[in-house]
């Protein structure tokens, strides 16, 4: 078995490693690039990743940042050198905007140019970017592109471009079972019973699994809601959630 080993000279310029869809090589030229905490395997060269709220390059995050929520997860990775990323073995892919827009999951996206502005969507655990630019996303298993109108598994949903923010779509039967017994609706977890209604034109992304690990994400915006929760809806809230942890 032939074993390639790596160096600057044999590593890619902006793409995945040779065979390698698991990772992704960016090349550092001076230009500064978000990338996500924790996505980072190696590197070569010199490269600093700095926090955004301690980054030399505060005017670029002020502009083109505007995500309040998510800002610890985020560094800004400056240098000059090669730097590979990865993330929890997934596929990753490359995507290129031109004057686009593109709503994806907040736990998918890895890097992205500062051409682009990340902005933080309505939509719970989902990040809005907008402008031009390369970014980095990853998907459990191949990413499949569809156009509307399509409903789409909510597990299965990487994000959307150039079409409208989905809505919910509900199984009749399982809105049946849901007015008879309201405790269920923290048991729905299929795309069998709910799914993202998309409509309109534009370009839907898919991954080839239904299966999203912990999104912490997702929980970071649900947690910033209970702010405006009286005590009596914390309350009722904290016991449904002791309902759904003895399922």
């Amino acid at each position: 078995m032939s074993i390639q080993i790596l160096d600057p000279s044999t590593l890619p310029t902006d793409d995945n490693l040779p065979g390698n869809s698991y990772a992704f090589c960016v090349d550092l030229t001076g230009t500064p690039w978000f990338t996500s905490k924790g996505a980072m395997i190696a590197y070569y060269g010199t490269v600093q990743f700095e926090p955004l709220s301690r980054t030399s390059v505060t005017g670029m995050v002020a502009s083109q940042f505007s995500s309040p929520l998510y800002a610890d997860d985020w560094v800004v990775a400056q240098g000059k050198g090669k730097l590979i990323l990865g993330d929890r073995g997934f596929d990753i892919n490359s995507f290129d905007l031109d004057d686009g827009n593109l709503t994806i999951r907040a736990s998918s996206l890895l890097a992205f140019e500062p051409g682009l502005s990340l902005k933080q969507s309505i939509v719970p655990g989902f990040l809005t970017l907008l402008g031009t630019g390369k970014f980095l996303a990853s998907s459990n298993g191949p990413v499949m592109f569809a156009e509307p109108p399509l409903r789409v598994d909510p597990q299965a949903l990487v994000g959307w471009a150039d079409t409208p923010a989905p809505s919910h779509h509900f199984d009749a039967q399982w809105m049946s079972s849901f007015l008879s017994a309201t405790a269920g609706f923290f048991g729905m977890d299929s795309g069998e019973e709910r799914q993202f209604d998309f409509t309109g034109t534009g370009t839907v992304l898919i991954q080839s699994s239904e299966k999203v690990l912990d999104d912490k994400h997702l929980f970071r915006h649900v947690e910033s809601q209970t702010a405006s929760l009286s005590q009596v809806s914390l309350q009722q809230l904290h016991r449904s959630i002791g309902a759904r942890l003895q399922q």
